[in-house]
Protein backbone atom coordinates (compact mmCIF):
# COMPACT_ATOMS: atom_id res chain seq x y z
CA UNK A 1 0.00 0.00 0.00
CA UNK A 2 1.92 2.76 -0.29
CA UNK A 3 3.87 5.74 0.58
CA UNK A 4 3.21 7.79 0.14
CA UNK A 5 4.35 9.09 2.93
CA UNK A 6 3.42 9.03 6.43
CA UNK A 7 6.26 11.40 7.08
CA UNK A 8 5.96 12.03 10.18
CA UNK A 9 7.58 13.33 13.60
CA UNK A 10 10.99 12.79 13.55
CA UNK A 11 11.22 15.51 16.01
CA UNK A 12 9.66 13.58 18.35
CA UNK A 13 11.30 12.76 21.89
CA UNK A 14 13.25 9.71 22.43
CA UNK A 15 11.58 6.29 21.95
CA UNK A 16 9.10 5.39 24.34
CA UNK A 17 9.35 8.90 25.78
CA UNK A 18 7.22 11.04 24.10
CA UNK A 19 6.10 14.68 25.20
CA UNK A 20 2.91 16.00 25.01
CA UNK A 21 2.68 18.13 22.19
CA UNK A 22 0.57 21.96 23.07
CA UNK A 23 -1.89 22.62 20.70
CA UNK A 24 -0.35 26.79 20.74
CA UNK A 25 3.14 25.67 21.00
CA UNK A 26 5.44 23.71 17.95
CA UNK A 27 7.01 20.58 18.05
CA UNK A 28 9.20 19.97 21.19
CA UNK A 29 7.46 22.86 23.05
CA UNK A 30 9.05 25.75 21.63
CA UNK A 31 6.81 28.74 21.44
CA UNK A 32 6.20 29.47 17.61
CA UNK A 33 8.31 31.54 16.45
CA UNK A 34 11.00 31.66 18.83
CA UNK A 35 14.67 31.67 17.46
CA UNK A 36 17.77 30.53 18.48
CA UNK A 37 18.91 33.39 20.63
CA UNK A 38 15.78 33.31 22.48
CA UNK A 39 15.98 29.12 23.08
CA UNK A 40 19.58 29.32 23.66
CA UNK A 41 19.88 29.07 27.47
CA UNK A 42 17.70 26.66 28.54
CA UNK A 43 18.48 24.44 25.24
CA UNK A 44 21.71 24.33 26.87
CA UNK A 45 20.40 24.07 30.34
CA UNK A 46 18.60 21.08 28.91
CA UNK A 47 21.85 19.39 28.35
CA UNK A 48 22.72 18.53 31.69
CA UNK A 49 23.23 14.68 32.30
CA UNK A 50 23.16 12.66 35.52
CA UNK A 51 22.85 9.29 34.05
CA UNK A 52 23.59 7.31 30.84
CA UNK A 53 20.03 6.59 30.23
CA UNK A 54 19.21 10.59 30.89
CA UNK A 55 21.89 11.60 28.75
CA UNK A 56 20.83 9.54 25.55
CA UNK A 57 17.47 10.64 26.29
CA UNK A 58 18.24 14.06 26.73
CA UNK A 59 20.66 14.39 23.50
CA UNK A 60 18.05 12.75 21.35
CA UNK A 61 15.21 16.20 22.82
CA UNK A 62 18.20 18.50 22.76
CA UNK A 63 18.95 17.49 18.48
CA UNK A 64 15.45 17.38 18.11
CA UNK A 65 14.96 20.77 19.78
CA UNK A 66 17.83 22.14 17.80
CA UNK A 67 16.18 21.24 14.67
CA UNK A 68 12.82 22.90 15.53
CA UNK A 69 14.89 26.20 16.10
CA UNK A 70 16.61 26.10 12.63
CA UNK A 71 13.33 26.04 10.99
CA UNK A 72 11.32 22.85 11.36
CA UNK A 73 7.89 23.29 11.07
CA UNK A 74 5.33 21.16 13.81
CA UNK A 75 6.73 17.80 12.42
CA UNK A 76 3.66 16.49 14.15
CA UNK A 77 1.46 17.46 11.88
CA UNK A 78 3.08 16.11 8.47
CA UNK A 79 1.29 13.83 6.45
CA UNK A 80 2.28 12.04 2.73
CA UNK A 81 4.63 14.40 0.91
CA UNK A 82 4.30 18.12 2.09
CA UNK A 83 0.77 17.80 3.30
CA UNK A 84 -0.23 18.61 6.66
CA UNK A 85 -2.54 16.39 9.06
CA UNK A 86 -3.98 17.86 12.19
CA UNK A 87 -1.87 18.09 14.76
CA UNK A 88 -3.42 15.93 17.20
CA UNK A 89 -3.04 13.14 14.87
CA UNK A 90 -1.67 9.87 16.31
CA UNK A 91 1.86 8.45 14.83
CA UNK A 92 3.07 4.76 15.09
CA UNK A 93 6.85 5.04 14.75
CA UNK A 94 10.30 4.44 15.84
CA UNK A 95 12.57 7.32 16.92
CA UNK A 96 16.52 7.41 17.27
CA UNK A 97 19.52 9.99 17.68
CA UNK A 98 22.24 9.71 16.09
CA UNK A 99 24.49 12.00 17.74
CA UNK A 100 22.80 15.34 15.78
CA UNK A 101 21.03 13.46 13.42
CA UNK A 102 17.57 12.11 14.22
CA UNK A 103 15.72 9.34 12.53
CA UNK A 104 12.75 7.80 12.46
CA UNK A 105 11.08 4.61 11.27
CA UNK A 106 7.61 4.31 9.69
CA UNK A 107 5.30 1.95 8.04
CA UNK A 108 2.90 -1.21 7.99
CA UNK A 109 2.14 -4.43 6.26
CA UNK A 110 -0.94 -5.68 5.80
CA UNK A 111 -0.77 -9.37 4.80
CA UNK A 112 -4.58 -10.55 3.32
CA UNK A 113 -6.93 -12.77 2.06
CA UNK A 114 -8.88 -10.93 -0.65
CA UNK A 115 -12.08 -11.98 -2.24
CA UNK A 116 -13.83 -10.05 -5.00
CA UNK A 117 -17.30 -11.36 -6.10
CA UNK A 118 -18.93 -9.89 -8.98
CA UNK A 119 -19.31 -12.25 -12.23
CA UNK A 120 -16.02 -12.69 -14.23
CA UNK A 121 -14.70 -10.15 -12.67
CA UNK A 122 -14.42 -11.32 -9.56
CA UNK A 123 -11.23 -13.08 -8.12
CA UNK A 124 -9.23 -13.96 -4.73
CA UNK A 125 -5.78 -13.83 -3.75
CA UNK A 126 -3.17 -14.30 -0.49
CA UNK A 127 -1.19 -11.39 -0.41
CA UNK A 128 0.52 -8.50 1.33
CA UNK A 129 0.51 -4.00 0.64
CA UNK A 130 1.93 -2.32 2.60
CA UNK A 131 5.15 0.16 2.35
CA UNK A 132 8.43 0.95 4.50
CA UNK A 133 9.96 5.04 5.46
CA UNK A 134 12.70 6.33 6.95
CA UNK A 135 13.72 9.88 7.81
CA UNK A 136 16.64 11.29 9.01
CA UNK A 137 16.86 14.86 10.11
CA UNK A 138 19.58 17.21 10.72
CA UNK A 139 20.41 21.04 11.57
CA UNK A 140 21.82 23.19 8.37
CA UNK A 141 22.40 27.12 8.04
CA UNK A 142 20.13 28.65 9.50
CA UNK A 143 17.31 25.55 9.30
CA UNK A 144 17.46 22.05 9.02
CA UNK A 145 16.84 19.55 6.21
CA UNK A 146 16.00 15.80 5.82
CA UNK A 147 15.87 12.94 3.84
CA UNK A 148 13.04 10.52 3.44
CA UNK A 149 13.02 7.14 1.62
CA UNK A 150 9.62 5.53 1.35
CA UNK A 151 9.48 1.64 -0.01
CA UNK A 152 6.88 -0.91 -0.61
CA UNK A 153 7.20 -4.89 -2.00
CA UNK A 154 4.01 -4.80 -3.49
CA UNK A 155 5.38 -5.28 -7.00
CA UNK A 156 6.11 -8.93 -5.47
CA UNK A 157 3.68 -9.45 -2.77
CA UNK A 158 0.64 -8.93 -5.11
CA UNK A 159 2.44 -8.87 -8.31
CA UNK A 160 2.76 -6.55 -10.83
CA UNK A 161 -1.25 -6.67 -11.82
CA UNK A 162 -2.13 -5.65 -8.03
CA UNK A 163 -4.90 -7.09 -6.03
CA UNK A 164 -8.35 -7.61 -6.81
CA UNK A 165 -11.13 -4.59 -6.00
CA UNK A 166 -14.09 -4.88 -7.91
CA UNK A 167 -14.88 -1.70 -9.57
CA UNK A 168 -11.40 -0.08 -8.85
CA UNK A 169 -10.11 1.60 -12.08
CA UNK A 170 -6.63 3.45 -12.88
CA UNK A 171 -3.81 2.71 -14.65
CA UNK A 172 -2.65 0.17 -17.38
CA UNK A 173 -1.53 -3.42 -17.78
CA UNK A 174 -0.47 -5.69 -20.37
CA UNK A 175 -1.50 -2.51 -22.36
CA UNK A 176 -5.06 -2.38 -21.42
CA UNK A 177 -6.82 -0.26 -18.64
CA UNK A 178 -6.34 -2.14 -15.41
CA UNK A 179 -9.81 -2.37 -14.03
CA UNK A 180 -11.23 -4.50 -11.09
CA UNK A 181 -8.07 -4.75 -9.14
CA UNK A 182 -5.67 -2.02 -7.40
CA UNK A 183 -2.24 -1.73 -9.03
CA UNK A 184 0.67 -2.08 -6.69
CA UNK A 185 2.71 0.88 -5.78
CA UNK A 186 5.89 1.07 -6.77
CA UNK A 187 9.26 -0.19 -4.83
CA UNK A 188 10.72 3.31 -4.75
CA UNK A 189 7.62 5.74 -3.35
CA UNK A 190 9.78 8.37 -2.35
CA UNK A 191 12.90 9.63 -2.35
CA UNK A 192 13.00 13.34 -1.14
CA UNK A 193 15.11 15.88 0.40
CA UNK A 194 13.49 18.39 2.06
CA UNK A 195 14.89 21.93 3.43
CA UNK A 196 13.09 24.12 5.87
CA UNK A 197 14.02 27.89 7.27
CA UNK A 198 13.17 30.66 9.03
CA UNK A 199 12.23 34.04 6.91
CA UNK A 200 10.91 35.65 9.52
CA UNK A 201 9.38 35.30 13.33
CA UNK A 202 6.56 33.19 12.36
CA UNK A 203 7.10 32.59 8.56
CA UNK A 204 9.13 29.63 7.00
CA UNK A 205 10.26 28.25 3.84
CA UNK A 206 10.10 24.71 2.96
CA UNK A 207 11.90 23.04 0.12
CA UNK A 208 11.28 19.67 -1.21
CA UNK A 209 13.24 17.43 -4.29
CA UNK A 210 12.14 14.05 -5.05
CA UNK A 211 13.31 12.18 -8.10
CA UNK A 212 10.42 9.75 -6.71
CA UNK A 213 7.94 11.93 -4.49
CA UNK A 214 4.41 13.77 -3.75
CA UNK A 215 3.52 16.91 -5.47
CA UNK A 216 1.51 19.60 -3.57
CA UNK A 217 -1.96 17.69 -4.85
CA UNK A 218 -4.69 16.04 -2.86
CA UNK A 219 -5.17 15.59 0.59
CA UNK A 220 -2.92 13.01 3.29
CA UNK A 221 -2.72 9.76 0.44
CA UNK A 222 -5.00 7.34 1.67
CA UNK A 223 -1.96 4.87 3.22
CA UNK A 224 -1.09 7.83 5.80
CA UNK A 225 -4.53 8.79 6.77
CA UNK A 226 -5.43 7.57 10.35
CA UNK A 227 -8.81 7.51 9.08
CA UNK A 228 -7.64 4.94 6.87
CA UNK A 229 -4.95 3.28 8.92
CA UNK A 230 -6.90 -0.16 9.35
CA UNK A 231 -8.47 -0.72 6.32
CA UNK A 232 -5.82 -2.17 3.86
CA UNK A 233 -7.98 -1.73 0.44
CA UNK A 234 -7.59 1.32 -1.68
CA UNK A 235 -10.60 3.95 -2.18
CA UNK A 236 -12.00 3.74 -5.56
CA UNK A 237 -12.27 7.24 -5.58
CA UNK A 238 -7.62 7.36 -5.74
CA UNK A 239 -7.19 8.29 -8.88
CA UNK A 240 -9.93 10.92 -8.65
CA UNK A 241 -8.27 12.34 -5.20
CA UNK A 242 -4.27 11.26 -4.47
CA UNK A 243 -3.66 9.03 -7.06
CA UNK A 244 -0.38 11.29 -7.30
CA UNK A 245 1.17 10.36 -4.46
CA UNK A 246 4.07 9.08 -6.57
CA UNK A 247 5.28 10.85 -9.14
CA UNK A 248 8.85 10.21 -10.67
CA UNK A 249 10.38 13.70 -10.63
CA UNK A 250 8.79 16.90 -8.04
CA UNK A 251 10.02 20.06 -7.02
CA UNK A 252 7.64 22.35 -4.73
CA UNK A 253 8.45 25.19 -2.63
CA UNK A 254 5.83 26.23 0.15
CA UNK A 255 5.21 29.31 2.72
CA UNK A 256 3.72 28.13 5.70
CA UNK A 257 3.20 29.89 9.42
CA UNK A 258 1.20 28.27 12.47
CA UNK A 259 -1.80 27.84 10.73
CA UNK A 260 -1.45 28.53 6.96
CA UNK A 261 0.23 27.00 4.47
CA UNK A 262 0.63 27.58 0.47
CA UNK A 263 2.98 25.47 -1.57
CA UNK A 264 3.32 24.93 -5.41
CA UNK A 265 5.06 21.73 -7.49
CA UNK A 266 6.27 21.23 -10.96
CA UNK A 267 6.21 17.73 -11.48
CA UNK A 268 6.27 14.26 -14.10
CA UNK A 269 2.10 14.01 -14.98
CA UNK A 270 2.59 10.50 -15.81
CA UNK A 271 1.34 7.62 -14.16
CA UNK A 272 4.04 4.45 -13.23
CA UNK A 273 4.39 2.09 -15.66
CA UNK A 274 3.42 -1.61 -14.70
CA UNK A 275 7.05 -2.08 -14.31
CA UNK A 276 7.12 -1.10 -10.96
CA UNK A 277 10.86 -2.07 -9.61
CA UNK A 278 12.67 0.74 -11.56
CA UNK A 279 12.88 4.99 -12.00
CA UNK A 280 9.64 5.89 -15.00
CA UNK A 281 11.89 8.77 -16.36
CA UNK A 282 11.75 9.32 -20.07
CA UNK A 283 15.11 9.51 -21.66
CA UNK A 284 16.93 8.80 -18.34
CA UNK A 285 15.70 11.99 -16.73
CA UNK A 286 12.63 13.04 -15.07
CA UNK A 287 10.18 14.85 -17.23
CA UNK A 288 9.02 18.59 -15.78
CA UNK A 289 5.57 18.69 -17.57
CA UNK A 290 3.00 19.20 -14.93
CA UNK A 291 1.96 22.31 -11.73
CA UNK A 292 -0.11 22.40 -8.87
CA UNK A 293 -0.89 24.47 -6.11
CA UNK A 294 -2.58 23.59 -2.27
CA UNK A 295 -4.04 25.47 0.37
CA UNK A 296 -4.29 24.00 3.68
CA UNK A 297 -5.00 25.63 6.91
CA UNK A 298 -4.68 24.00 10.63
CA UNK A 299 -7.20 25.91 12.87
CA UNK A 300 -6.68 24.11 15.77
CA UNK A 301 -4.84 20.76 16.96
CA UNK A 302 -8.04 18.85 16.11
CA UNK A 303 -8.83 20.18 12.28
CA UNK A 304 -6.62 20.49 8.85
CA UNK A 305 -8.49 22.02 6.05
CA UNK A 306 -7.03 21.50 3.07
CA UNK A 307 -7.74 22.38 -1.04
CA UNK A 308 -6.00 21.93 -4.57
CA UNK A 309 -5.95 22.43 -8.08
CA UNK A 310 -3.42 20.69 -10.79
CA UNK A 311 -3.05 20.31 -14.23
CA UNK A 312 -1.34 16.74 -15.37
CA UNK A 313 0.17 16.67 -18.77
CA UNK A 314 -0.63 13.08 -20.08
CA UNK A 315 -0.95 11.24 -17.32
CA UNK A 316 -2.64 7.81 -18.57
CA UNK A 317 -0.17 5.90 -20.70
CA UNK A 318 -2.80 4.51 -23.04
CA UNK A 319 -4.58 7.79 -23.80
CA UNK A 320 -1.13 10.16 -23.98
CA UNK A 321 -3.45 12.76 -26.04
CA UNK A 322 -5.61 13.68 -23.13
CA UNK A 323 -4.40 15.82 -20.39
CA UNK A 324 -6.44 15.91 -16.73
CA UNK A 325 -7.34 18.86 -14.57
CA UNK A 326 -7.64 17.78 -11.33
CA UNK A 327 -9.18 19.88 -8.15
CA UNK A 328 -10.68 18.83 -4.61
CA UNK A 329 -10.67 19.40 -0.91
CA UNK A 330 -10.54 18.04 1.91
CA UNK A 331 -11.53 18.19 5.69
CA UNK A 332 -9.55 15.96 8.60
CA UNK A 333 -10.80 15.60 12.16
CA UNK A 334 -8.95 14.13 15.07
CA UNK A 335 -10.35 13.79 18.41
CA UNK A 336 -10.18 11.68 21.52
CA UNK A 337 -12.53 8.56 21.78
CA UNK A 338 -13.42 7.73 25.67
CA UNK A 339 -10.12 7.18 28.12
CA UNK A 340 -8.07 5.62 25.14
CA UNK A 341 -9.70 6.08 22.12
CA UNK A 342 -9.03 7.97 19.01
CA UNK A 343 -11.49 9.03 16.37
CA UNK A 344 -10.01 9.64 13.40
CA UNK A 345 -12.57 10.90 10.23
CA UNK A 346 -11.94 12.11 6.70
CA UNK A 347 -14.33 14.17 4.51
CA UNK A 348 -13.31 14.46 0.84
CA UNK A 349 -13.58 15.68 -2.86
CA UNK A 350 -11.80 15.17 -5.72
CA UNK A 351 -12.61 15.73 -9.24
CA UNK A 352 -11.30 15.26 -12.73
CA UNK A 353 -11.74 17.14 -16.20
CA UNK A 354 -10.24 15.79 -18.80
CA UNK A 355 -9.24 17.68 -21.85
CA UNK A 356 -11.16 15.75 -24.26
CA UNK A 357 -14.78 16.31 -22.13
CA UNK A 358 -16.58 19.41 -20.72
CA UNK A 359 -17.89 17.48 -17.71
CA UNK A 360 -16.07 17.16 -14.27
CA UNK A 361 -15.91 13.47 -13.11
CA UNK A 362 -16.52 14.17 -9.43
CA UNK A 363 -15.80 11.75 -6.34
CA UNK A 364 -16.74 12.14 -2.62
CA UNK A 365 -15.47 10.16 0.24
CA UNK A 366 -16.09 9.98 4.00
CA UNK A 367 -14.10 7.56 5.87
CA UNK A 368 -13.56 7.32 9.76
CA UNK A 369 -11.17 4.78 11.80
CA UNK A 370 -12.92 4.80 15.60
CA UNK A 371 -9.80 3.24 18.00
CA UNK A 372 -12.16 2.21 20.96
CA UNK A 373 -10.17 1.80 23.90
CA UNK A 374 -6.79 1.00 21.95
CA UNK A 375 -7.04 -2.51 21.65
CA UNK A 376 -10.66 -2.64 19.36
CA UNK A 377 -10.97 -0.48 16.31
CA UNK A 378 -14.47 0.05 13.83
CA UNK A 379 -13.65 1.65 10.97
CA UNK A 380 -15.73 2.62 7.65
CA UNK A 381 -15.58 4.02 4.59
CA UNK A 382 -18.61 5.45 2.27
CA UNK A 383 -18.16 6.57 -1.14
CA UNK A 384 -19.70 7.96 -4.71
CA UNK A 385 -17.58 8.13 -8.03
CA UNK A 386 -18.41 8.58 -11.52
CA UNK A 387 -16.72 6.31 -13.85
CA UNK A 388 -16.92 5.70 -17.25
CA UNK A 389 -17.12 2.77 -19.89
CA UNK A 390 -13.25 2.96 -20.60
CA UNK A 391 -12.16 3.03 -17.09
CA UNK A 392 -13.84 0.36 -16.26
CA UNK A 393 -13.02 -1.21 -19.86
CA UNK A 394 -17.24 -2.63 -20.66
CA UNK A 395 -19.03 -1.21 -23.60
CA UNK A 396 -20.45 2.33 -23.87
CA UNK A 397 -24.28 1.87 -23.03
CA UNK A 398 -26.44 3.02 -25.98
CA UNK A 399 -28.19 6.37 -25.97
CA UNK A 400 -30.82 7.06 -24.06
CA UNK A 401 -28.68 5.81 -21.28
CA UNK A 402 -26.28 8.07 -19.83
CA UNK A 403 -22.13 7.43 -21.26
CA UNK A 404 -20.78 7.60 -17.21
CA UNK A 405 -21.64 4.82 -14.36
CA UNK A 406 -22.57 6.36 -11.00
CA UNK A 407 -21.07 4.41 -8.19
CA UNK A 408 -21.76 4.11 -4.67
CA UNK A 409 -19.50 1.78 -2.38
CA UNK A 410 -20.09 1.32 1.34
CA UNK A 411 -17.34 -0.69 3.59
CA UNK A 412 -17.18 -1.63 7.32
CA UNK A 413 -14.64 -3.46 9.25
CA UNK A 414 -13.30 -4.43 12.86
CA UNK A 415 -9.71 -4.61 13.91
CA UNK A 416 -8.29 -6.16 17.16
CA UNK A 417 -4.32 -5.41 18.43
CA UNK A 418 -3.39 -9.25 19.47
CA UNK A 419 0.06 -7.97 21.15
CA UNK A 420 3.73 -6.61 20.41
CA UNK A 421 6.03 -9.37 18.27
CA UNK A 422 8.72 -7.68 19.78
CA UNK A 423 9.26 -4.38 21.46
CA UNK A 424 9.45 -2.18 18.37
CA UNK A 425 6.31 -3.88 16.35
CA UNK A 426 2.43 -4.62 17.29
CA UNK A 427 0.02 -6.99 15.49
CA UNK A 428 -3.29 -6.83 14.59
CA UNK A 429 -5.97 -8.64 12.67
CA UNK A 430 -9.01 -7.81 11.26
CA UNK A 431 -11.96 -8.46 8.62
CA UNK A 432 -13.39 -5.97 6.00
CA UNK A 433 -16.82 -6.08 4.01
CA UNK A 434 -17.36 -3.78 0.82
CA UNK A 435 -20.57 -3.63 -0.96
CA UNK A 436 -21.12 -1.42 -4.04
CA UNK A 437 -24.27 -0.38 -5.80
CA UNK A 438 -23.90 0.04 -9.45
CA UNK A 439 -26.32 1.27 -12.57
CA UNK A 440 -28.29 -1.11 -14.36
CA UNK A 441 -26.47 -0.48 -17.04
CA UNK A 442 -23.60 -1.55 -15.50
CA UNK A 443 -24.65 -4.66 -14.17
CA UNK A 444 -24.54 -6.57 -16.80
CA UNK A 445 -21.03 -6.34 -16.92
CA UNK A 446 -20.67 -7.94 -13.02
CA UNK A 447 -23.83 -10.26 -13.09
CA UNK A 448 -25.23 -8.42 -10.25
CA UNK A 449 -26.31 -4.59 -8.72
CA UNK A 450 -24.22 -4.98 -6.19
CA UNK A 451 -21.00 -7.01 -6.15
CA UNK A 452 -18.99 -6.99 -3.44
CA UNK A 453 -15.87 -8.05 -1.70
CA UNK A 454 -14.28 -8.85 1.82
CA UNK A 455 -11.08 -9.10 3.25
CA UNK A 456 -9.17 -10.94 5.88
CA UNK A 457 -6.09 -9.88 7.38
CA UNK A 458 -2.93 -9.17 9.74
CA UNK A 459 -1.42 -5.79 10.24
CA UNK A 460 2.24 -5.43 11.51
CA UNK A 461 3.33 -2.10 12.23
CA UNK A 462 5.60 0.10 14.71
CA UNK A 463 4.68 -0.78 18.53
CA UNK A 464 5.00 3.07 19.58
CA UNK A 465 2.28 5.55 19.37
CA UNK A 466 3.20 9.60 19.47
CA UNK A 467 0.81 12.28 19.83
CA UNK A 468 -3.22 11.92 19.75
CA UNK A 469 -3.34 13.38 23.33
CA UNK A 470 -6.43 15.28 24.61
CA UNK A 471 -7.63 17.61 21.47
CA UNK A 472 -9.27 21.17 21.86
CA UNK A 473 -11.93 21.23 19.36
Amino acid sequence: MVIAGVILPAALAAQGQPPALPHDSTHMGMPAGADSAEMHDTTMHDTTMHDTTMHDTTMHDMTMRGMSMRGMGDMSREGSGTSWLPDAAPMHAQHFALGAWGLMLHGVEFFQFDRQVGGNRGDSQFGGVGWLMGMASHPLGAGAIRFRGMFSADPWTVTERGYPEILQSGEAFDGAPLHDRQHPHDLFMELAAIYETPLSRGVRLQSYAAPVGEPAVGPVAFPHRPSASSDPFAPLSHHWQDATHIAFGVLTAGLFTKTIKLEGSIFNGREPDQHRADFDYTQHSPVIDSYSGRVTVNPSAAWSVSSWYSYLRSPEQLEPSVSQHRMGASLLNERPLGTHGRLSSALIYGANLNSDDSRLSNSVLLETNADLDGTNTLFGRIEYVNKTPSELAVPTPPPPAADRFNIESFGIGYLREIGPFTKYGSAAIGAVIMVDAIPSTLAPAYRTRTPYGFGIFLRLRPAGRHGGGATPT
